[in-house]
């Protein structure tokens, strides 16, 4: 009797200690894939976002569209690491912003772990987030704004804006309460930057020459081989976000490079019928497109609705980008609201309608018997959007204040900010 109790307490031992029963234990295998996750979204901003960039920029403002993405990438490490990861994922405070325990990263150690994973990675991962979240806003100003107030709205924006809306969706706030889907960043990433892009460029005013004179790219190579960077780094933006080595993840991973690759045909066909010339800014654009359209719905959609999701965000973005825009008048120097606030406000939407139960029994959108799901993705759209636009006025508000003002001198935007305020050129001119 004795022998059989010792051989049924061992076996309950063994059980309990085990991975699988485990709770809050390191996984190897989930720590080593989120490590890899976090190096590829981290390539995403320095490297690929600021080529993309970088190449649709005037030649005259090449290195500046550069710098001004890698100061914000380095600017959001450090604030992220001080203050911003406790207010986007310190205890809850009213559902609208973390309480101040992990001030300096304070009661995390190298002993700490978050669900399978180590919790330094955890906060890394975010932080390339927030990273490439302020980072796209760039692509509204760039050949007019100046890199002093760059500097202070990067700041300024990741702390106000940015981290809030992180909490609200992922950090326990009110938007994961009301149920709201968001895999990857379709609002905290997508909306949130697109729309204060466009704010930023409304407050700026249009370039000088705008709609008068042709603003060619520096190198429309530079921002394809941005886009491929995008496209590599965001199989870690998206599967990474699983948080976990798994079946989910693969997933992710297979309905992200599918949506990417119908976004780029759809907006390759559609300028090809009508433009009569299928582009190479046209087919990164799309793939671009796809891949945020994808990014709330990647951990809750099926390859299906990764197609039509996909289709959705080459023809909307096209659409907004080439006719819309020039209707409307409005100065979004290299289409940020375009790709990102639109297609994103399609992809929070999608996911309100595609959420498929059986890929992940977390989501169930409209199509699977749960209408309410699309009014949640809704209003977190809104509210995203309004908190975002106003938020970002106040920024502008403070950034003034701080630096006299935001927009460069004329002399400067017709020489360019490359030599005004680096004393460099990207290209060499030949006479």
């Amino acid at each position: 009797m004795l022998q059989k109790m010792f051989w049924c307490f061992g076996l309950l031992v063994l059980i309990c200690v085990s991975p699988a029963f485990a709770a809050d234990s390191i996984d190897a295998g989930d720590t080593a894939w989120m490590i890899v996750a976090t190096a590829l979204v981290m390539v995403m901003t320095p490297a690929g976002l600021a080529l993309f960039y970088g190449g649709m920029a005037r030649y005259k403002n090449l290195l500046n569209t550069y710098a001004m993405t890698f100061a914000a990438y380095c600017l959001a490490s450090v604030i992220w690491v001080v203050w911003g990861y406790t207010l986007a994922f310190g205890p809850d405070k009213g559902g609208l912003i973390g309480g101040w325990d992990y001030f300096l990263l304070n009661g995390i150690d190298v002993t700490s772990v978050q669900g399978t994973i180590p919790h330094y990675v955890f906060v890394l991962f975010q932080m390339t987030f927030a990273g490439i979240t302020v980072a796209l806003v760039v692509g509204s100003v760039v050949d007019r704004i100046k890199f002093s107030a760059w500097i202070v709205f990067s700041f300024l924006w990741v702390t106000l804006v940015y981290c809030p809306v992180a909490h609200w969706a992922w950090g326990g706030g009110w938007m994961s309460e009301m149920g709201a889907l968001d895999f990857a960043g379709g609002t905290v990433v997508h909306i949130n930057a697109g729309v204060a892009g466009l704010v930023l460029a409304l407050v700026l005013g249009k370039r000088i020459g705008f709609g008068r004179e042709a603003m060619f790219p520096s190198s429309v190579a530079l921002t394809a081989l941005g886009a491929a960077l995008l496209w590599f780094g965001w199989f870690g933006f998206n599967a990474g976000s699983q948080l976990a080595a798994d079946g989910l993840a693969g997933s992710a991973f297979l309905v992200t490079n599918t949506s990417a690759a119908i976004g780029a045909l759809t907006w390759m066909f559609i300028e090809w019928t009508l433009e009569k010339k299928p582009t190479l800014l046209g087919m990164a654009s799309g793939a671009v497109a796809g891949l945020v359209a994808i990014t709330p719905a990647a951990g809750f959609v099926g390859l299906g609705a990764s197609l039509i999701i996909g289709m959705g965000a080459g023809l909307l973005g096209f659409t907004f980008v080439t006719k819309l825009k020039h209707k409307l008048g409005y100065d979004d120097s290299l289409d940020a609201f375009g790709v990102h606030g639109i297609c994103g406000i399609w992809g929070a939407l999608a996911t309100g309608i595609f959420a498929d139960p059986t890929v992940n029994a977390l989501g169930t959108g409209l199509l699977y018997g749960n209408p309410r799901q699309l009014w949640v993705q809704f209003v977190s759209i809104i509210a995203t959007a309004a908190y975002s636009a106003l938020a970002t006025l106040i920024v502008i508000a403070l950034t003034r204040l701080v630096t006299g003002g935001l927009r460069i001198d004329a002399d400067s935007e017709i020489v360019g900010l490359d030599g005004a305020y680096h004393g460099e050129r990207g290209f060499e001119i030949q006479a």
